[in-house]
């Protein structure tokens, strides 16, 4: 079975039940006396006579279901009767997945996906059974298409471009049978780099809505901050009462699958990952809180995959939210998948051989370039200030103060901190290098830290005063 969903399984099978009247079906015109013969020689028949009968006639039944010849598919025969167009959609799939001659037979014909596009947008419904049962028989079909050929790549593109928007609604839905619908069928087609490739171009439609299923799970949903405390505990049965915001061991599975198949990609995808979505702040968070084996080896082969291919960029980030100390944390634990502990110790190795050649400017240099600010010890340590303020300055000219700026002009509302840390810094520059004022002036950053003493927020007030305090004091003196 392609998906293993209670949502879908129940929905065919009340279909497969269902009475049709088919002879009203075709008196009306909605299919002929020849489509309802081919229809019943293979319908609610023992398998082995189901595969003969196709076999002695794949053609005709790739005519069934595709048309040809000016003749049109049965699906668009009957496109008045909803009834009808359901139970062929049930049955179609049966036949594709009990007879491999005929999804053979549908590939080769010259437009494979033309009468079942169409319906994927039919209603803008999630719960609308007919684009649902479609998506259900393309994702077959393509799932198939796209490791047969690459000269099947045209063909594949736009209706795979289709399937994906339909699915990234299912996704979005607040139905998790649903959702976990969706993400298997997006695992089933993830198979090729063209498809993750195409996947990821779709990246505001595919992509985030998984990333947010992920952050539910991890409780971060609202506020990111918790990602960067960057603990070393590892939580025992966490979520064996049920994930945060309500998301279920098996569709939290299932989004990691995809997000895994994706890593693939790292190259393409590893940077914009961390900076749309903060991957590897969530990834970890999300290693801290595994209660399984098998998301805990996903979680760490896609950590792998991604640090791997974007090793000057990501691996600080893995740094600041302490991914070396809860890597060393995990090989206490009784593990027993030799894939996760391969994982684990390559993860290890990279990081230690990264680690070994860091400064302390060096980390907070790779803090400011991760776009996020934590209480790491450099920003609250006069001795770093002290030695290393100027060179944040003058370094790759003022590459540094330009984040920084960057960095205060956002309203971090849902991690407030990052606005009182980026005060804090600010406060230490003009104390330590007075004279570079005008730098940091002309970057917008002393009225920028005026507008945040009226911030709502207790430790933003309280930084910013500071720094301007600090500026103060420097005006009066000169």
């Amino acid at each position: 079975m392609l998906v293993d969903a209670p949502y879908l399984s129940s929905l065919q099978n009340n279909i497969r039940q269902r009475p049709i009247p088919w002879e009203g079906a075709v008196r009306a015109g909605n299919l002929t006396e020849d489509e309802l013969k081919k229809i019943k020689a293979v319908d609610k028949v023992r398998k082995d006579q189901r595969k003969q009968t196709i076999q002695s006639d794949l053609d005709a039944y790739t005519r069934l279901l595709l048309g040809g010849d000016s003749q049109p598919s049965v699906l668009e025969s009957a496109a008045k009767r909803g009834d009808v167009v359901q139970y062929i959609l049930v049955l179609a799939s049966d036949l594709i997945e009990d007879v491999p001659e005929l999804k053979a037979g549908l590939l080769r014909h010259p437009a494979p996906y033309r009468p079942f596009v169409p319906l994927l947008s039919q209603s803008s419904n999630p719960e609308d059974p007919i684009p649902l049962l479609t998506a259900y028989l393309l994702t077959g079909l393509i799932s198939s298409a796209i490791l047969s050929s690459s000269k099947e790549s045209s063909k594949i593109e736009e209706p795979l471009t289709r399937l994906y928007n339909y699915l990234s609604l299912l996704s979005k839905s607040s139905d998790s049978g649903l959702q976990d619908i969706s993400v298997q069928e997006y695992s089933a087609l993830l198979r090729t780099r063209q498809s993750r490739g195409l996947f990821w171009k779709l990246r505001k439609d595919t992509i985030v809505p998984l990333v947010d299923i992920l952050r539910s799970a991890a409780g971060t949903a609202k506020d990111t901050s918790t990602l960067w405390e960057g603990s070393t505990s590892i939580g025992r049965n966490t979520f064996d009462s049920g994930l945060g915001g309500g998301i279920g061991l098996q569709l939290l599975y299932h989004v990691l699958l995809v997000q895994w198949q994706l890593s693939f990609e790292g190259a393409l995808v590893g940077e914009d990952l961390e900076s749309e979505h903060e991957i590897i702040p969530l990834y970890t968070h999300l290693l801290r809180l595994s209660p399984k084996e098998k998301t805990t080896r996903l979680l760490l082969s896609t950590l792998r995959n991604l640090l791997s291919t974007n090793e000057t960029s990501l691996l600080p980030v893995a740094v600041l939210v302490r991914l070396p100390a809860l890597l060393q944390n995990l090989k206490g634990r009784h593990l027993s998948d030799d894939d996760l502990l391969d994982d684990l110790q390559s993860l290890s190795d990279m990081l230690e051989e990264y680690t070994k050649t860091q400064t302390t400017f060096d980390q907070y240099a790779a803090e400011i370039h991760s776009g996020h600010l934590h209480w790491s010890p450099p920003h609250r340590n006069p001795v770093f200030w002290a030695e290393n303020a100027r060179r944040i300055l003058d370094e790759n000219k003022g590459e540094l103060p330009k984040k920084l700026a960057e960095i205060i002009s956002e309203p971090w509302d849902s991690d407030k901190q990052v606005l009182a840390i980026a005060c804090n810094d600010i406060g230490y520059l003009v104390k330590e290098v007075p004279e570079k004022r005008g730098q940091l002036e002309k970057l917008g950053l002393k009225g920028r830290i005026m507008e945040l003493m009226g911030e709502s927020n207790e430790a933003v007030r309280w930084e910013s005063l500071r720094a301007v305090g600090e500026w103060l004091r420097y005006s009066i003196e000169a």
